[in-house]
């Protein structure tokens, strides 16, 4: 297997703890939901999605059902476009007022500047929009962290367990696959990445994962507990 040259990494439960993006982020979007979708749901950018999500629910509804149902996807954590990209628009009013920082684990900024310093490109592939990425990496406890990442992806590019977005985002980045390690904490992801011909790391943190996955759990992918002990 070659040394990898590009990294690709998921934010939830691997650069960042999933109690900020569960305990936080998502009851502040939770509640800012119905006044944001009255104070902006005719702008276009905005009314796209909601449409999106009056489509799915059965056609033309008000908009205060299509806030309840999105209130619902957060409550359930559900992986949608559309929620994901209105939960972003919301969630950059807070970064900006300071209501909170971006969490990152203690030792991933310096790991990620030093590979950067190596001239090993990073790039980002979260269930959250790309827009949210970026408030994300740029509002951090750490700083702005935007101009270590080469590259965005979000499930636009399709579902995180699905080899074909692996396959897409290989071939927007334009290097073998056998060249990327993707690094993440959910184990179908590392699952659908290897199908499309990428190295992984399972990101197995305690504060996040109690009990640790070994053996089986783990589905063969090499195992570590942080950045540190990843080795490129």
């Amino acid at each position: 297997m070659p040394h990898p040259t590009v990294i690709l990494t998921d934010i939830e439960g691997t650069t960042s703890s999933i109690s900020f993006v569960k305990n936080v982020l998502f009851p502040y979007a939770r509640k800012a939901l119905p006044a944001f979708v009255a104070a902006h749901g005719q702008e276009p950018q905005v009314r796209r999605w909601l449409d999106a999500v009056a489509v799915e629910i059965g056609g033309a509804c008000q908009d205060s059902l299509i806030v309840e149902t999105l209130q619902g996807w957060i409550d359930q954590d559900r992986k949608h476009t559309a929620l994901k990209a209105l939960q972003g628009m919301i969630w950059e009013a807070g970064y900006r007022n300071g209501d909170y920082k971006a969490h990152f684990y203690p030792e991933v900024a310096a790991v990620l500047k030093g590979w950067h310093a190596e001239g090993k490109p990073l790039y980002v592939y979260s269930s959250g929009s790309v827009p949210s990425q970026k408030l994300f990496f740029g509002f951090s406890e750490a700083g702005d962290l935007t101009g270590l990442v080469s590259g965005w992806f979000d499930t636009e590019v399709g579902g995180k367990r699905e080899a074909d977005s692996y396959r897409h985002i290989v071939d927007a980045i334009g290097v073998p696959a056998a060249q990327i390690l993707f690094l993440s904490d959910v184990v179908e992801e590392l699952d659908a990445a290897r199908e499309a011909g990428l190295q992984t790391r399972l990101l197995d943190r305690r504060e996040d994962y109690p009990l640790p996955r070994s053996g089986e759990a783990t589905h063969g992918h090499d195992r570590v507990e942080n950045f540190q002990q990843i080795t490129l």
